[in-house]
């Protein structure tokens, strides 16, 4: 009896569902881009959050989740399509893993290069690049080390979607198969376990 009791109050009330953490805060504001990918800098940026229920960050060089925070940096527009690439991605695919972001920009921008740890970005200066690992074959929450541990059918989605988003330029890695439109996609070493999404002043 006291336990029919307590299930009615559970389903009438909600109250027996396990808490669902507030979706991360963002302090939105408009950005201002100067400058040029390779040479820039980021006025008044927006910090992507560490995680989300869509999405997870990755630091390329201490290779864990999450990224640190002084490297999540971007425009307001381009932080709005990450969020918004990531949600329709995982409302496409609710089993699969949540999409991983890695590298924006830092806080005002400015040079990311090797000093930064590993090799560093030639770009990555204005808020406008972020790097988004391709969906692991394996289904596991982690960046791919290369492209025989990608989904190749999941990672050509992602490519898609960031082009049907308004990238200008996408980098894809030359042993990855990825394709799209000549000059929008385009192929370059160090990013078989990445895509590099770039958007245009």
């Amino acid at each position: 009896m006291v336990t029919a009791l307590i299930a009615v109050v559970c389903v009438t009330l909600g109250a027996c569902e396990p808490a669902r953490p507030p979706p991360p805060r963002i302090a939105w504001h408009h950005s201002i881009a100067h400058g040029s990918p390779a040479a820039g800098r980021l006025e008044h940026g927006v910090r992507l959050p560490a995680a989300g229920a869509a999405f997870f960050t990755w630091d390329p060089v201490e290779r864990r989740s999450p990224n640190r925070a002084w490297r999540r940096w971007g425009t307001d527009r381009l932080v709005r399509i990450v969020l918004r690439v990531a949600r329709d991605f995982r409302a496409a695919h609710p089993q699969s893993p949540r999409m991983a972001v890695g590298d924006l920009s830092r806080p005002h921008g400015g040079d990311f290069g090797p000093s930064f740890g590993y090799i560093g970005h030639a770009s990555h200066q204005n808020g406008l690049d972020v790097d988004v690992y391709y969906p692991r074959r394996d289904g596991r929450e982690l960046a791919p080390r290369d492209a025989s541990e990608i989904d190749r059918a999941r990672s050509q989605e992602l490519v898609n979607r960031f082009l049907a988003a308004g990238a200008q330029v996408i980098f894809v890695g030359p042993n990855t198969g990825l394709t799209g439109p000549p000059g929008r996609v385009q192929a370059l070493v160090h990013h078989d376990n990445h895509l590099h999404v770039r958007l245009g002043l």
